[in-house]
């Protein structure tokens, strides 16, 4: 097992010894993610279409794949008929991970760090943080989500993230939700090497409220203190903007007196 990575890019690797299981892979947290997810009726096409491939066209797709890519992150088609490749993957998180003692990001990159009594730890993730995953056409969308997750050590539960797909068509942008059982690498493979054509993005679930149910107690009183620490903020902001703004009212009374 291999694990390397920086804050706005990373390499991660998971190899199974199984041939079909490759992983060479601020706001407050109220706030809605930006962006409503586009209803898309991907599924069943993608199956369509994964049925009715033939390992001669994959080889010729994949073929395709590499001849158009611009650095090293190539697809291999193995005997089997399986294929490795590689897919980044951008990490839009607007509440805070909770994440095992020494892992994520580390130095300048932790944001509002709250340390816990069990040796885990609360940040907000840096936005714009991506990682690069090497994985296999059978792996899906929800073992990504768990690589992701044991890359960064984050002891979330996995349920509460989604991976969706940010995809160009016609001069438009769309972002739409992946299903749990839809396969990272095929998308790639269709749609080429090019990101801005195809991209991934990890957000937490948007159910159009916060499911409190999914955290745990400690998670729970670890935003109260984060929140807490964010309205001692405000007050600290608040408090010295309107004693400035007194004593020049102050000033101002002073020097109309001293004219009078």
């Amino acid at each position: 097992m291999t694990w390397t990575s920086t804050m706005s890019s990373g390499y991660s690797s998971l190899e199974d010894d199984s041939e079909e299981f490759f992983f060479t892979a601020r706001t407050s947290f109220f706030k809605k993610p930006s962006g409503k997810p586009t209803n898309c009726k991907d599924v069943e096409k993608e199956k369509d279409l994964r049925t009715h491939l033939s390992r001669e066209e994959i080889g010729h797709r994949v073929a395709l794949y590499n001849s158009a890519v611009r650095d090293h992150l190539k697809m291999t088609l193995n005997p089997s008929g399986l294929y490795t490749g590689f897919i980044k993957v951008q990490l839009e998180l607007l509440r805070p991970i909770t994440v095992r003692s020494g892992g994520g990001p580390t130095g300048s990159s932790r944001t509002h760090a709250v340390n816990k009594n069990n040796g885990e730890e609360a940040f907000y993730m840096p936005r714009g943080t991506v990682n690069t995953l090497h994985i296999s056409s059978s792996n899906t969308v929800r073992q990504v989500i768990e690589a992701l997750l044991q890359k960064f050590t984050v002891a979330d539960n996995p349920a509460k993230f989604t991976l969706f797909k940010r995809y160009c068509r016609e001069d438009q942008v769309y972002v739409c939700k992946l299903a749990e059982e839809e396969h990272p690498l095929f998308l790639r493979l269709v749609a080429g090497p090019n990101t801005d054509t195809l991209s991934f993005v990890l957000r937490e679930q948007q159910t159009g409220e916060v499911m409190w149910d999914a955290f745990s107690i400690p998670e729970l009183q670890n935003f109260l203190r984060i929140l807490n620490k964010e309205e001692d903020d405000q007050v600290q902001v608040l408090t010295k903007r309107y004693t400035n703004y007194r004593e020049k009212l102050e000033e101002a009374l002073r020097a109309v007196g001293n004219h009078g």
